[in-house]
């Protein structure tokens, strides 16, 4: 019975050994699996970085406001008479475009021509008798008192009138109609808008960093969203004399032309400001630049390679100043003829393999039309 015991015993542990043995080979055929697997490599394009001449300019957001732009209101409390002009009518100075209901002015007119007249008659009567000594000057005095009162009353009916015919101030365009036919206004109420459209400013904001390089007189190009394809080249022409506490950025208008009125007052776009020299970038597509609180990067493909061949790339930290079209302008951190990852960067990491296909590149134009976007 013991021998039969001891036995199995025996037995139970040559197999519990044997198949701790294999497990421990299979763990060991894992382990050396492990260390020797590389993740595939990533795909990517690539570009060869080279150098380029920029021009230094400041790329900011402006808003156009109208050289000279007013609500046209009454002057004069009164009935609507005629209506000179239409909504978005071009204007000239002076043209009329509103008159109101003068007859009762008009009425009070004839009624005081009618008295200055007579004042004027009595005033000339009185100055021949004063002369021959049949009145006293006292009442020639009042006499010619008397017409100049009334001469003055005349002026200020004609003034009256004259301010119920509402002119164009100035040369523009008008807006939308807000009054109608026979419509009372109140001294004040708004009409329409006239605005000058050309030439137009553009104000926009510069940081107090960079503002010792603006200068009255120094070229800017403008463009819109709003107006595809057309640049509209102007000059600084004035600076404010204070920092915005609020956004530390100093106010600049600059003034440009405008013709046809493509630009409207109030429009946003951008303003690219001539600073001076030109200087030496190197020119990128924006997928390139991999964006991080930390600062910005891109991957340059090195020479390194993996077990299988594949080649590895190096996380660059990169300084980048400005845009044009498609490209951003790295001034920091390139060499001229580093192979930089152009796209897929959000999937790398520091060290990894990837296989380059440049047969679809992403946009890298500095003038991209609209119908490419």
């Amino acid at each position: 019975m013991a021998k039969r015991m001891f036995f199995m015993l025996a037995v139970v542990v040559i197999v519990v050994a044997g198949l701790g043995f294999v497990k421990y080979r299979q763990i060991q055929t894992a382990i050396a699996q492990g260390s020797s697997f590389a993740p595939p490599p990533d795909a990517v394009t690539t570009v060869v970085a080279k150098s380029e001449t920029w021009p230094s300019t400041l790329d900011v957001i402006g808003t156009t406001a109208a050289i000279q732009g007013v609500t046209v209101s009454a002057d004069l409390p009164g009935v609507v008479d005629k209506i000179h002009f239409e909504s978005g009518e071009a204007v000239h100075a002076g043209d009329v475009l509103v008159e109101l209901d003068t007859r009762q002015e008009r009425a009070q007119l004839a009624a005081a021509e009618s008295d200055r007249d007579l004042a004027r008659i009595n005033s000339e009567r009185d100055r021949q008798l004063v002369k021959e000594g049949v009145i006293a000057q006292t009442q020639f005095d009042n006499s010619s008192a008397q017409q100049k009162s009334t001469e003055a009353k005349v002026g200020e009916i004609k003034a009256t009138i004259e301010r119920k015919t509402i002119r164009a101030p100035f040369s523009g365009i008008l807006g939308i109609r807000q009054i109608n036919l026979g419509q009372y206004l109140a001294a004040g109420q708004a009409i329409v808008s006239l605005q000058a459209l050309n030439p137009i400013y553009v104000n926009f904001g510069v940081p107090q960093q960079q503002s010792s390089l603006v200068r009255t007189g120094r070229t800017l190009l403008l463009t819109s969203d709003d107006v595809p394809g057309v640049e509209f080249k102007g000059r600084v022409t004035a600076i404010d004399s204070v920092v915005n506490e609020a956004t530390r950025n100093i106010q600049v208008q600059a003034t440009l032309p405008n013709p046809g009125g493509k630009l409207r007052p109030g429009m946003f776009v951008q303003v690219a400001l001539g600073l001076g020299a030109n200087r030496e970038v190197i020119a990128l597509p924006a997928s390139a630049i991999n964006y991080a609180p930390y600062g910005d990067s891109v991957f340059v493909v090195t020479n390194d390679k993996d077990p299988k061949g594949n080649r590895k790339v190096r996380q660059q930290f990169v300084k980048v100043e400005g845009s044009r079209g498609d490209q951003v302008a790295v001034v920091s951190g390139l060499n001229s003829g580093d192979e930089v990852v152009s796209s897929g960067v959000f999937k790398l990491r520091n060290g990894a393999a990837v296989q380059v296909n440049n047969k679809v590149q992403p946009p890298n134009n500095p003038k991209p039309k609209p119908e490419d976007s």
